[in-house]
C-alpha cells in the first residue's frame, strides 16, 4: 500500500509553511464563452451508460421539378429520424492516503489535507475533461476526409500558416462562418506567430503588429490555446498537431452523476491514516456524431474514445458536424 508517511514531507521546524500547492498548469479554461459556445460543460444528471437523443433527418430531394404534362402518380418521400448517442465516461479520484502524524508534524490536521487535495482534484478534473473530450473530438473529425486538411506534407510550409487555416475553413464552404473558434496547442500557435513575421504576402503592418503586441490575426476567430494531449501525436521532432475549427455546440460534456467523495480514518496500521477516495462520471457528445454502442461499448477507455471508427456520423450534411481539422508539423 502506497500510503504517505511523515518522511515523505519536507518539514520546517517553526518556520513558514506555504499555502501554495503544485497544481495542473495546462490551460483548462476552454469552456463556454472562451470558445464562443463551441465547448460546453453542463451539470445535468443522466441515468445509464448512454444518452440518446432523436432528431429528424433531412428529407432527401424534398424539392424537385414538377412535370406539367404528366398526371402520373407521385412517389411519397418518407421522413426518418436519426439518433445522437453520448457515452458516459466513468472516473475515480484517488484513493489518497496520508498518516495523521505527517500533518501533525506540520502543525496541521486532516482539514488541511482535505483543502489542499480538493484544490488539486478540481483542477485535475478540468484537465481530464479537456484532454479526454479533445481526444474524442479529434478522432471523430479525423474519420471525415472531407473535413480534414493535411498540411504536414505541404511543400510550402508544414508548419501552421494563415493559408492552411484558410484551406481548413474552405472545407466548410458557404458555412465557413459557422466556425466560431480555433482550438490548438501552443506549439503551432507560436509557429503561426513566427511565420507571420516572415510572410512576404502579408501587409507589412501586420508583421509590425505581431512584434508590438505578440499577437496575430486568426481570421476573425478567437484561439482557444491549450497544450492538450488530445491535440498532438508523436514525440520530439516528429510531432503532428491538430488544429480544430469548431462550430457552436461542437462538444458537450455533461456532468451526469453526482460526485461522491468519501473520507475515512483508517485504523489497524502502525499509524492512523486519513484517506480520500471519490468517483464521478460525465457524458461526452460530439455534434453530428453518435457513439458506436456495438464497437465502442460502455465505460470506454481513453484509447477507445480516441478511435475514430467508434464515432459514427449521423448528420446528413458535413456542414452539420462539429467542424474542421487541420494537421501540421512543427
Amino acid at each position: 500500500m502506497a500510503t504517505g508517511k511523515a518522511s515523505d514531507f519536507t518539514l520546517y521546524d517553526e518556520q513558514y509553511y506555504g499555502g501554495m500547492v503544485e497544481v495542473v498548469t495546462q490551460a483548462v479554461n476552454v469552456f463556454g464563452a472562451q470558445s464562443r459556445g463551441a465547448i460546453q460543460i453542463v451539470p445535468e444528471r443522466k441515468k445509464g451508460q448512454y444518452e440518446k437523443e432523436t432528431f429528424l433527418k433531412e428529407v432527401s430531394s424534398l424539392i424537385s421539378r414538377r412535370d406539367i404534362t404528366s398526371v402520373d402518380a407521385a412517389t411519397d418521400l418518407k421522413m426518418q429520424t436519426g439518433e445522437f448517442v453520448r457515452v458516459k465516461v466513468d472516473r475515480k479520484v484517488g484513493p489518497v492516503g496520508q498518516t495523521l502524524d505527517a500533518w501533525r508534524k506540520l502543525g496541521k490536521d486532516e482539514k488541511e489535507f482535505s483543502l489542499k487535495l480538493g484544490y488539486q482534484v478540481g483542477k485535475a478534473k478540468l484537465k481530464d475533461y479537456v484532454n479526454t473530450s479533445l481526444t474524442a473530438l479529434d478522432a471523430a473529425l479525423s474519420g471525415q476526409a472531407n473535413l480534414c486538411y493535411d498540411a504536414s506534407s505541404n511543400t510550402e510550409n508544414t508548419q501552421l500558416i494563415h493559408k492552411h487555416m484558410i484551406h481548413g475553413l474552405q472545407l466548410f464552404g458557404d458555412a465557413a462562418d459557422d466556425i466560431v473558434c480555433w482550438v490548438m496547442h501552443s506549439s503551432p500557435y507560436f509557429d503561426l506567430l513566427a511565420n507571420s513575421l516572415d510572410s512576404g504576402s502579408l501587409v507589412e503592418s501586420i508583421a509590425g503588429l505581431v512584434v508590438r503586441k505578440a499577437t496575430v490575426g486568426t481570421l476573425n476567430r478567437p484561439v482557444v490555446l491549450t497544450d492538450s494531449s488530445g491535440l498532438y501525436s508523436g514525440t520530439g521532432s516528429s510531432q503532428t498537431f491538430s488544429i480544430l475549427g469548431l462550430t457552436a455546440n461542437a462538444l458537450s460534456i455533461v456532468e451526469s452523476e453526482e460526485e461522491l467523495i468519501a473520507f475515512e480514518l483508517v485504523t489497524g496500521l502502525e499509524n492512523l491514516v486519513y484517506r480520500l477516495q471519490g468517483e464521478y462520471a460525465f457524458n461526452l457528445g460530439i455534434r453530428g456524431f453518435q457513439w458506436d454502442v456495438s464497437n465502442g461499448g460502455a465505460t470506454p477507455t481513453d484509447a477507445t474514445l480516441g478511435t475514430s471508427s467508434n464515432w459514427d456520423k449521423v448528420a446528413s450534411d458535413d456542414k452539420n458536424l462539429a467542424g474542421v481539422r487541420i494537421t501540421v508539423t512543427t
